[in-house]
């Protein structure tokens, strides 16, 4: 799927929501909403009033990684991007080339028996083509996530204005793994929560269930399909799921790593049963959800692989119209940015829309 839109370079976010102004917090970011073509335009902070008791929010416990280290082949600097850890020990990475600016260029990848230095002295070999720019590669001389936490930094990107501290980059649901592994990107969706938010929607009876996906890289300069990642639904989730499926409730995926999750742990009757492992599902419109209702997300470039999930979630033309609306009203895209969430069609309650609904 590839919208005939464009973004322009001024509605990158650049910097973090509660770093825009005195006072802001996470939250304070604007929030599109999407039942079928019908758009209505909100802050992030009326989401408890936009959900209803019984619905279901399954998020990402993933935590995020310093996953950016410098490194030299010869003499010339590089920068790895650490993107998922295989069972083998061996981790898909990605070489990039230093900007100048604080950020990275795309760099061509390989060839096989590539070798980079590392910080404290261990090297990195490449040893064969993953997808795309990713290689297989192992680390010799050092055990990779210490190397990430005491040289790696975040993942950024050229849009951004400066370097931001890992904090920044945790969602306020991320967990601690028990084997230390993580995401190489923030899943982002799940940023403008707090835990002030997260308590009035518990008050208000909507219901949250855990579920762990660790997403590699997924850089702008290409759009390629997702490679598989490892996920985890606990047997808890897949009860509340499933519970949510079988009453009234609404299950809304906060994120597309949600989304990859819940449905790679449902069978074809629609029953999630509790799973863990790797997944190479990709959603899209062809192979329809099983499970997930709605979807709160941010904003993807009109290229990115993930509105094809979108897609399948809400329809072309949902899309289609709230993408529109996005740009005519200048909301900002990438992790720093304004999200969207897509709900089923219905007669939505009055203080739903009002005035806002276009």
């Amino acid at each position: 799927m590839t919208l005939a839109v464009h973004v322009p370079e001024e509605l990158s976010a650049r910097v973090p929501a509660e770093q825009r102004g005195p006072g802001l917090d996470r939250d304070a970011v604007r929030l599109l909403v999407s039942r079928g073509t019908e758009v209505s335009h909100h802050s992030f902070g009326e989401l408890p009033r936009l959900l209803r008791a019984g619905d279901l929010l399954v998020v990402n416990t993933s935590p995020t990684l310093a996953a950016a280290v410098d490194g030299r082949i010869g003499h010339a600097r590089v920068v790895v991007h650490f993107s998922t850890r295989g069972d083998d020990g061996r981790w898909a990475v990605e070489l990039r080339d230093p900007d100048g600016r604080g950020t990275t260029r795309a760099r061509a990848g390989g060839p096989a028996g590539t070798e980079v230095r590392l910080p404290g002295g261990g090297r990195l070999v490449l040893e064969e083509a993953v997808s795309g720019r990713l290689w297989w590669a192992r680390v010799c001389g050092g055990e990779v996530l210490g190397l990430l936490r005491e040289h790696g930094r975040p993942i950024r990107y050229s849009y951004t204005e400066r370097d931001q501290p890992l904090s920044v980059y945790q969602t306020v649901f991320a967990l601690p793994s028990p084997d230390g592994s993580g995401s190489a990107e923030m899943p982002s969706a799940a940023r403008p929560f707090t835990a002030r938010l997260v308590a009035e929607l518990v008050s208000r009876g909507v219901r949250f269930a855990p579920v762990t996906l660790h997403t590699g890289v997924a850089s702008a300069e290409a759009h390629e399909p997702p490679y598989p990642e490892r996920f985890s639904v606990p047997e808890a989730s897949a009860r509340l799921i499933n519970a949510a499926k079988a009453g009234d409730g609404r299950v809304v995926a906060v994120g597309t790593t949600a989304v990859r999750a819940v449905e790679s742990a449902a069978g074809a009757d629609g029953v999630v049963r509790a799973r863990a492992g790797w997944t190479d599902l990709v959603v899209t419109p062809e192979r329809g959800v099983r499970v997930v209702d709605g979807l709160l997300t941010g904003l993807h470039e009109p290229e990115a692989s993930h509105l094809l999930m979108l897609e399948a979630v809400a329809g072309r033309a949902a899309i289609d119209r709230g993408y529109g609306e996005a740009l005519r009203l200048n909301y900002l895209w990438h992790e720093f940015g304004d999200v969207h969430l897509l709900l089923p069609q219905e007669g939505p309650h009055p203080e739903h829309c009002g005035r806002n609904c276009r």
